[in-house]
């Protein structure tokens, strides 16, 4: 395992649409607050939306995570994905229901192009349901890298079809 030099701000996004997506969230949640090398973790409020890709598919559940890590990305992304494994995630139909999808959004303010890993999200400024969670959990003023700030990217994605289920 890899470290980073200093601790890093990171964002997670959070989903699922199978076997009690609520508790797939809370779970995954707790279990990425206990990694090693992670400190500082908290989860905005949930929302429920209407999936991306095939409709024939349960509504999701979403939420995104803050955390304060020394994980490099790339191992960060390999616990996520142990995480997920976990959860019985199942990687067979692209945008297709799964037990629970892990993605980092936001690495500090890193660009990062790898094969497995792009960061910022290449999607987030298209998905209300990244968006407005991680705007309950952000600092005011939080700029994405390569892509503006998080209050343009939230004006030009309305909140149609998200309903948030948690509060504040």
């Amino acid at each position: 395992m890899n470290v980073a030099a200093t601790w890093i701000e990171a964002y997670i996004g959070l989903g699922s649409n199978l076997n009690d997506p609520l508790r797939q969230i809370e779970s995954a949640a707790e279990e990425i607050a206990k990694l090693e090398l992670v400190e500082e973790a908290a989860l905005s409020p949930l929302y429920a939306s209407q999936p991306v890709g095939p409709q024939d598919q349960p509504d999701y559940i979403n939420g995104v995570m803050r955390i304060k890590t020394r994980l490099t990305a790339t191992d960060l992304l390999a616990q996520l994905q142990q995480i997920e494994n976990r959860h019985g995630r199942i990687r067979m139909v692209r945008w297709g229901a799964r037990t629970l999808d892990l993605d980092i959004l936001l690495y500090g303010d890193q660009l990062i192009n790898l094969p497995d890993l792009v960061v910022p999200h290449p999607e987030l400024p298209n998905r209300a349901f990244v968006l407005y969670p991680l705007a309950d959990l952000a600092p005011v003023g939080l700029t994405i890298p390569g892509q503006g700030n998080l209050a343009s990217l939230l004006a030009a994605c309305p909140a149609i079809g998200l309903d948030r289920i948690t509060p504040v």
